[in-house]
């Protein structure tokens, strides 16, 4: 089965909206591990009025780790599936955040220009067309010094953790998105991990788009070589 790209990838976001926040919920530490990535991008030393872009922000679960880290940051936060953004907008937020429409690479169309002290981006990248043109878009709205932390799923490289991976799917993922009637979009979950960059790969491609001091955090637990958030900043 091919991945789902463009269109059709933002249908399957759409359609499994409503459920998106259950089946997350089902997955033993999502949003501590979100938090933990946002703790590592370091906000609080950047001041009250930091301005952060949630890129892939989905139904806000992001934002929400963003604001945990730094309740008084200044969030825009993005994403390309409309049916995403309806579930995010319809809970509290502070004044401060707000939702846009937009795919990654299309920011300044949107009217999201920056410049951002920080940009904060999960399970977003496997899912983006070019990678690397998305990172150009993103470092072009980032400010001198700015920083990034990039929490995505992409596997260590060795066998283990790919086993362990397709494992956990064909176990977990695959029979709730069956169950949820998003069959598609979490086999493109699965596969689209598979495909993906090794860690040690997305951390050269971060470095060829000019990010600087990109290091790997790993994740605990059984994500352990699975999940990792890649920190980064611009220069000054």
């Amino acid at each position: 089965m091919s991945l789902l790209r463009d269109a059709a990838l933002s249908d399957a976001f759409d359609h499994a909206a409503a459920r998106y926040d259950l089946m997350v919920a089902a997955s033993p530490g999502y949003h501590g591990h979100l938090r933990r990535s946002a703790r590592r991008l370091g906000l609080p030393d950047m001041g009250v009025d930091a301005r952060v872009l949630d890129l892939g922000c989905g139904t806000g679960a992001s934002t929400a780790a963003l604001l945990s880290a730094a309740p008084s940051a200044d969030i825009t936060a993005v994403d390309a599936s409309a049916g995403m953004l309806e579930r995010a907008e319809a809970k509290r937020w502070p004044r401060a955040v707000r939702f846009v429409r937009a795919p990654a690479d299309h920011l300044g169309a949107a009217g999201v220009d920056g410049p951002f002290d920080a940009v904060f981006a999960a399970y977003l990248f496997r899912n983006v067309p070019d990678p690397d043109r998305t990172l150009a878009a993103v470092r072009a709205v980032m400010a001198p010094g700015a920083r990034i932390a990039v929490h995505e799923y992409a596997l260590s490289g060795r066998p283990v953790h790919r086993v362990l991976w397709s494992a956990v799917c064909r176990a977990v993922i695959l029979p709730m998105g069956r169950a949820g009637g998003d069959r598609e979009l979490y086999e493109h979950l699965w596969r689209s991990v598979l495909g993906f960059d090794t860690a040690a790969d997305f951390a050269t491609r971060m470095r060829a788009a000019g990010f600087e001091d990109v290091r790997i955090l790993p994740m605990p637990g059984w994500q352990t070589g699975i999940t990792h958030t890649f920190v980064g900043r611009v220069a000054a």
